[in-house]
């Protein structure tokens, strides 16, 4: 009861052929999705003027007209959850700022680890309703940070509280976490 290579049990090879066909339109459809991401994030970051994408265009205009009768405190925070290879702070704990107007704060960064690395910043704003209210022009954030061994620096941010921050927000609270990126610093 042997059956031919041919036989009832199996597939014809025009089947074969169409499952190949979805599949290869399959990868196809896939490899495009993921070139559309980049445009789509664009578009979104521009729509809700969020993410490391926006120009700072608005925080500029809006700079140009201070809400001089209100005060903002924002504070500064930083932290390392790594194991000890960085030492990183804000140089001022907080600021008093007018809705409206351009600042710029700093924070104080170096290197522990022994060798060459690369950090990445990843910040925080809190309470939450004011995330929408808070604008970088300037951040370190928006790029990894190569650092040599034992190298020391500043990192700047610019940012603008806006003028509709909503009147019973009276402080504004902006971490950062700092992140080695061992990957990246080997590739170096």
């Amino acid at each position: 009861m042997n059956e031919p290579l041919n036989g009832p049990a199996s597939k014809p090879p025009t089947s074969n052929r169409a499952l190949a066909g979805r599949l290869v339109l399959f990868a196809a459809g896939s490899f495009a999705f993921g070139f559309a991401l980049v445009p789509l994030y664009d578009v979104l970051c521009s729509v809700w003027e969020v993410g490391n994408r926006w120009t700072g265009q608005k925080a500029t205009a809006v700079a140009e007209h201070p809400q001089e009768d209100r005060l903002v405190t924002v504070e500064f925070i930083a932290s390392v959850p790594d194991n000890g290879t960085w030492r990183f702070a804000p140089k001022l704990a907080a600021m008093q700022v007018h809705p409206g107007k351009l600042y710029s704060a700093e924070f104080s960064a170096a290197n522990l680890s022994g060798h060459d690395t690369v950090g990445q910043a990843v910040p925080s704003i809190a309470p939450s309703v004011a995330m929408q209210h808070f604008r970088k022009t300037e951040c370190f954030c928006f790029t990894p940070q190569p650092f040599r061994k034992g190298e020391t620096r500043n990192l700047p941010v610019r940012f603008v509280v806006d003028r509709d921050l909503p009147v019973d927000v009276d402080r504004v609270t902006l971490s950062y976490a700092m992140y080695e990126q061992p990957r990246v610093a080997a590739a170096r």
